[in-house]
């Protein structure tokens, strides 16, 4: 079973930028494809970001297309959100997540493992 664990959230202007983490353990994590969701206070969880085991696939919510970025790195097993331009409405609990590398373009369905969130502020 793999274990996710995120970091990297904080408090930050409108403007700024946060970059997250999300460290995986306990299976090959290039067999993994991998994916960021948020829920803000009062909402459901929304997909952010999606990116496929070898990298070279990725999603985005229109939300955020053109202002955040999805990376891996499979020596470090780790996958990184890469969020410019913050917003006020970007304010959530970020969950990284995983599921078994699955062929053709990666999607924001079936994701099964899940982290324990990270919390991002955005004041304006």
């Amino acid at each position: 079973q793999v274990q996710l664990v995120e970091s990297g959230g904080g408090l930050v202007q409108a403007g700024g930028s946060l970059r997250l983490s999300c460290a995986a353990s306990g299976r090959t994590f290039s067999r993994l494809d991998m994916g960021w969701f948020r829920q803000a206070p009062g909402k459901e969880r929304e997909f952010v970001a999606a990116i496929s085991w070898s990298g070279g696939n990725t999603y985005y919510a229109d939300s955020v297309k053109g202002r955040f970025r999805i990376s891996r790195d499979n020596v470090k097993s780790t996958a990184y959100l890469q969020m410019n331009n913050l917003k006020p409405e970007d304010t959530a609990v970020y969950y990284c997540a995983a599921r078994a590398a699955q062929t053709g373009r990666v999607t924001p369905n079936e994701y099964d493992v899940w982290g324990q969130g990270t919390q991002v502020t955005v004041s304006s």
